[in-house]
């Protein structure tokens, strides 16, 4: 009896431990990855600001060809929106926010059933006879202890997935010409 307190003791000592821990770590994360398109940037950007076009690039579309996917807003440019329901990548929704023709998109990316809402850019520069496309994504995990913890792998979790995507919209501009 005293060996089984004494595990139960100890192994709620290391929750609690954990639990200080995932306090003390940062709440904020970031995600940024790049690519350059040899492209204008009228030409990456007509990709990007409207919902439905993302279907065609992002990795998430791909890997659930089953998405549920409903628009909403104007079809391209500030408010244009959409949710979506899937199995494998979770349900969110995105609503385009601030945009710079040609320059940069900003939005509000939500997975409700997570609690969890961040911003992300996706800023286009001039870069030799193309552009550059920098995709950011960032927020708080707030002050859930295990959310911190997952704030720590977001950026492994998510970043080849942003890889995945540049390099799907690299191919599809560029093979328009």
């Amino acid at each position: 009896m005293k060996l089984l307190k004494r595990l139960v003791l100890g192994l709620a000592g290391l929750v609690a431990l954990l639990l200080v821990i995932g306090l003390l770590l940062p709440s904020h994360y970031a995600v940024q990855r790049s690519t350059e398109i040899q492209a204008p940037a009228d030409k990456v950007f007509a990709h990007l600001d409207a919902p439905a076009a993302w279907k065609a690039w992002t990795v998430w579309n791909r890997r659930d060809p089953q998405m549920k996917i409903a628009y909403s807003g104007p079809e391209r440019g500030v408010n244009a929106a959409w949710r979506w329901e899937s199995a494998t990548e979770g349900n969110g929704g995105m609503v385009f926010t601030a945009i710079d023709p040609n320059r940069q998109l900003t939005y509000r990316l939500e997975f409700p059933d997570m609690g969890m809402v961040s911003t992300g850019v996706l800023l286009l520069e001039p870069a030799g006879n193309g552009t550059r496309v920098t995709w950011t994504n960032e927020g708080d995990m707030g002050r859930n202890p295990v959310n911190r913890y997952f704030g720590l792998l977001m950026d492994k979790m998510v970043g080849p997935d942003f890889e995945s995507g540049l390099a799907n919209l690299k191919q599809i501009v560029e093979k328009q010409g």
